[in-house]
């Protein structure tokens, strides 16, 4: 018989980002919080995903500012990449993320419960024998890399995780997969020096993305040395004295000395008791209402786990919006559309709102306006190339944003709010943008929409 540890206003399973993110604001709004974790807090984004691979990408990009920095007109010796210097700053970036998140849930008087948790009633969760009770419960498991069942040694043949640990630099790699994780890889690894060839499956990198922004990234990664097979689907891998063979299908073959599997994550759901308390999973992933309630006494599901966008800020969205509703607050529902999505490779890749083929699959007839930063002065002097292309409603607002070049995910704040308010061209064609920033391409993209352009070249 399990011991009683205890009883919460809001007991939650998982203290990745939607988890947490829901234990903070329902600490603030009153209730008492138990937030159980095997891990550590932060979850997959904190330890294995956004934090660090931001820094890999942040060292890449300090790696190619010295070895072209007479481009800048600043002489420098470009003498290689030490792995060791840069996961020692990694970890200090995540070492210091944690601390602070630590230190942020022990304020809010917040209870962790360390060990591994499963589902063992509507209202009860049992933590290594000891059984502790919510009169609501919010599972918040996450996800893991998914492997297509291969075998993963951690040395030939690894995941994003184990690409986190790696400490050398490959001299080739083999990235299966052209999604957001795989073409940060790619970028991070190229910039270090190694040959990389990404295989995708479907016609294009990133491809949920514009296709004008996909065919952008391929552009500038060809021009980088970045290699890559589309429409290709991968077959087999072996593993070779020197490294490995990966088959693709029609039988071409390309050899490494490692393959990163980037195929996405699969939610972490099995064995948790899940189905037995009658919730419903597909493919893995928790199926939740409008509301994101389970449909099984007061238990909802945040983050990963659910087939929302995986990332970390709509973990913390949804997290919040549980909260909330728990508290009687009638939070608007999230509109998904509006999510901002940026892709951290070089040049980067960011998008709000709708695709120009969903707009019209949705029955929109549509204007564009493509700005090419090529005549945007901050563009020019960071010699980055790329586009913002706005995506409107004839005659009405703006439907989406799709962006392509370096640190044009920094825009997509002002994406957000135009798209989210529904501002119509010629309203965001009043605003002024500051002289010379990258923000100035938002606001010529939309003068030109309105039928006064600026610096565009019609």
């Amino acid at each position: 018989m399990s011991d009683n540890g205890g009883t919460f206003d809001l007991l939650i399973l998982g203290a990745g980002s939607g988890g947490y993110a829901a234990a903070i604001r329902a600490s603030e709004l009153g209730m008492k919080v138990g937030l159980i974790e095997k891990d550590k807090l932060g979850g997959t984004c904190l330890h294995v995903g956004c934090i660090p691979t931001k820094a890999l990408l942040h060292s890449a990009e300090v790696a190619d500012a010295a070895r072209d920095s007479d481009t800048f007109g600043v002489k420098a010796a470009f003498e290689g990449v030490d792995m060791a210097g840069v996961n020692a700053y990694k970890d200090k970036v995540v070492s210091r993320m944690f601390r602070g998140l630590t230190g942020l849930i022990k304020a809010h008087g917040i209870t962790v419960i360390e060990g591994e948790g499963k589902l063992t009633g509507p209202d009860e969760v049992t933590v290594d024998g000891t059984a502790y009770k919510g009169t609501n419960i919010l599972l918040a498991t996450g996800s893991k890399p998914k492997t297509l069942g291969l075998e993963i040694d951690g040395e030939k043949i690894i995941t994003s995780e184990h690409a986190l640990r790696l400490d050398r630099v490959p001299k080739s790699v083999v990235v299966l997969g052209g999604g957001v994780i795989g073409v940060e890889f790619a970028s991070v690894w190229r910039s270090y020096g190694a040959e990389v060839t990404i295989v995708e499956a479907l016609p294009h990198l990133v491809p949920i993305e514009e296709e004008s922004s996909s065919k952008q990234l391929e552009r500038a990664f060809r021009k980088r040395g970045i290699k890559y097979e589309l429409g290709t689907p991968f077959e087999s891998v072996k593993t070779t004295d020197s490294g490995v063979s990966v088959t693709l299908k029609g039988g071409k073959t390309l050899e490494a000395e490692t393959m990163l599997v980037a195929i996405g994550r699969a939610p972490v759901s099995e064995g948790l008791g899940y189905e037995e308390q009658g919730i419903r999973l597909e493919r893995g992933f928790v199926k939740v209402d409008e509301n994101l309630h389970t449909g099984v006494g007061n238990i909802y599901a945040v983050g990963d786990l659910i087939p929302t966008l995986q990332l970390a800020h709509v973990g913390f969205a949804e997290g919040i919006y549980v909260a909330e509703q728990l508290a009687g607050l009638n939070p608007p529902a999230i509109d998904y559309d509006g999510v901002p999505r940026i892709t951290y490779c070089e040049p980067e890749v960011a998008s709000v709102g709708l695709t120009s083929t969903a707009a019209k699959e949705r029955g929109y007839e549509i204007v564009e306006q493509d700005y090419n930063l090529g005549g945007n002065g901050k563009s020019q002097i960071l010699q980055t190339q790329g586009s913002v292309k706005v995506i409107a409603q004839k005659d009405g607002p703006v439907l989406g944003v799709h962006m392509v070049g370096s640190r044009v995910g920094e825009l997509t704040a002002e994406a957000q709010l135009i798209y989210n308010w529904e501002a119509l061209p010629a309203e965001v064609a009043q605003l002024i943008h500051p002289h010379p920033t990258q923000s100035e391409a938002l606001g010529e993209a939309h003068l030109a929409l309105a039928g006064k352009p600026l610096h565009v070249h019609e």
